[in-house]
């Protein structure tokens, strides 16, 4: 079982690169569980969508996929 720590720094790294298929996984399977983790994520969602609209841009797509 991931802990919140390694989850926060993977929904974060999710943002950037996609994960492999045990990181998925494990991803989906403590945001299942974790509703902490899930409002973590949304947060990160909501704040690279403040970001992009204050600069002006789409930017990029995330590789958040599960």
């Amino acid at each position: 079982m991931m802990t919140c720590k390694h989850v926060t720094r993977l929904l974060s790294e999710a943002r950037d690169r996609p994960l492999i298929l045990s990181e998925r996984m494990g991803l989906g399977i403590h945001l299942f569980m974790c509703s902490g983790c899930r409002h973590c994520g949304d947060q990160m969602d909501l704040l690279r969508a403040a970001c992009r609209h204050a600069g002006g841009g789409e930017g990029e797509k995330t590789h958040l996929t599960l």
